[in-house]
């Protein structure tokens, strides 16, 4: 008879609970940790800097008034001589607009200059006769009171609605450089004196009928 093999079992040996000290090394270490993530994840931010001060609300005044000069000064840059303009739109208004205009929602924005002889107006808008030009161009220029349009914020291509927090702050600020420019070019003119005088004007139209501009001005002097 032959005597038979048992096999043993393995014997589990009983996990070692950790000790208090060695639990509260570990507690300590991870809120460590998570005192550091947040160390490193924060920014200091001065108190001047605009996140400090959260979302400001859109100012037209103060916008108008610090940005009408910068605005002005490139539609002078930019200006071309109207008889110019006018022979460039007529021969090829796709050139003519690659060339001289700033594109825009409404379409080309020209920048120009000119002399003319001012005739009737309606409503602070006058017919400017000007020299060189077509029979068949009408040049008008509006002198308020009302100053409508998006001409100047529209002009240098400087200015795009991404800069605004929404579509309403996007046309205040057209409408807060239209008040400047009362302000700084329009406020000595008196439209009911200007029939019949000659005056020197520099501005920009956005080009909807290529025989009719109205150019709003940034630069306006009667001679």
């Amino acid at each position: 008879m032959s005597a038979s093999t048992t096999a043993s079992a393995p014997v589990k040996k009983p996990r070692r609970s950790l000790s208090t000290g060695a639990r509260r090394g570990i507690w300590i270490g991870v809120v460590v940790l998570v005192i550091l993530g947040l160390v490193l994840g924060t920014r200091v931010v001065p108190a001047d800097d605009p996140l400090a001060q959260g979302t400001q609300k859109f100012d037209p005044a103060t916008y108008g008034a610090e940005e009408f000069p910068t605005v002005q000064s490139e539609i002078v840059d930019r200006a071309v001589e109207a008889d110019v303009l006018a022979a460039a739109v007529a021969a090829d208004p796709a050139a003519a607009a690659e060339e001289y205009a700033v594109q825009s929602s409404g379409g080309p924005v020209y920048s120009t200059t000119f002399t003319g002889v001012v005739g009737e107006g309606q409503s602070g808008i006058y017919e400017v006769a000007v020299e060189g030009l077509p029979a068949d161009l009408l040049i008008r220029v509006q002198t308020g009171p009302a100053i409508n349009g998006t001409e100047l914020r529209d002009a240098t291509g400087e200015i795009e609605f991404g800069q605004f927090v929404n579509q309403i702050d996007f046309q205040n600020a057209a409408a807060a450089l239209n008040e400047e420019l009362k302000t700084q070019v329009l406020a000595d003119i008196d439209p009911a004196a200007l029939t019949g005088k000659t005056i020197e004007v520099t501005g920009a139209f956005t080009l909807i009928n290529p025989s009719s501009w109205l150019v709003t001005p940034v630069e306006l002097s009667v001679q």
